[in-house]
């Protein structure tokens, strides 16, 4: 039985994890687009002379700024960044202190080293992004400001 679920587990993890969060995401975009659908109809069956371009742009989800997108990536780096360093402090922990038992410090170290180098990269696209962006976020800060 242990054998078993020592399959099952990642295989569950790596393959129907992965699959169910993508149908999720597919699932919710459809319904909203169906929605959307719904209020158009709804709205052209009330005023058939009304202009369905500019309805359209006002029942459609606006997307991020290009600075709350930086943010976003800041803020994952950050966090990554943190566990990484926590799992590699983790390990070495357990292994001075020899507490694994039958666990290997080593599989809480790789965890950290792949979430400290995901970290950093995500710190990276930040610092980068920042850089090469900036005049465009000016310009759509600037364009926010005279819409509101």
């Amino acid at each position: 039985m242990e054998h078993l679920a020592q399959i099952l587990v990642p295989i569950s993890i790596c393959c129907i994890l992965p699959i169910v969060v993508v149908w999720l995401v597919v699932r919710r975009r459809i319904n909203e687009t169906n929605a959307r659908t719904q209020i158009a109809l709804a709205a052209i069956e009330k005023n058939p002379d009304m202009d369905i371009e500019e309805l359209l742009k006002k029942i459609s989800s606006q997307g991020k700024l290009l600075k709350e997108k930086l943010l976003t990536k800041l803020l994952w780096g950050s966090l990554t960044t943190l566990l990484g360093i926590g799992l590699i402090g983790f390990g070495i922990f357990l292994g001075e202190n020899q507490l694994g038992g039958t666990d290997d410090p080593m599989t809480a170290i790789c965890f950290g080293l792949i979430s400290l180098g995901v970290g950093v990269a995500f710190l990276i696209n930040y610092g980068v992004g920042k850089k090469m962006l900036a005049k465009e976020i000016e310009a759509e800060e600037k364009r926010v400001t005279t819409q509101a």
